[in-house]
C-alpha cells in the first residue's frame, strides 16, 4: 500500500429521508496526499491532474478546502486549518 505523505479530515452533510422525517448527519471523511494522487472517499485526484489547493475561512473555525483540477473546482468543508496538508502538496508539486 503507498505510504500517506499527509492527510486531512473533512466532513460532508448527508441527508436522509424516511417515510416521517428528513435529518442531515455530518459524516466525517479523510483526505489524504499520496505521492501521486489525492483521495477522499469517493474521488481519486491523479497529482497530475491538480493545479492548485486553497482554503477559506468560513466563521471561527470552519472552512473550506478547493481542489483546483483539471476536471474543475472540488470544494470541501473542513472544520480546522489544513495549512500543513497545503504545505504538503505545494513542496511536492515543486519537485
Amino acid at each position: 500500500m503507498p505510504h500517506i505523505l499527509a492527510e486531512h479530515p473533512y466532513y460532508k452533510i448527508v441527508r436522509t429521508v424516511t417515510a416521517t422525517e428528513q435529518s442531515y448527519i455530518p459524516e466525517e471523511r479523510v483526505m489524504c496526499l499520496f505521492v501521486s494522487k489525492i483521495t477522499t472517499r469517493h474521488r481519486e485526484f491523479p497529482l497530475h491532474e491538480v493545479y492548485d489547493i486553497s482554503y477559506r475561512r468560513m466563521g471561527a473555525e470552519e472552512g473550506i478546502l478547493y481542489l483546483h483540477t483539471r476536471q474543475g473546482v472540488y470544494p470541501f468543508n473542513v472544520k480546522s486549518d489544513p495549512a500543513s496538508f497545503i504545505e504538503a502538496f505545494k513542496r511536492l508539486a515543486a519537485e
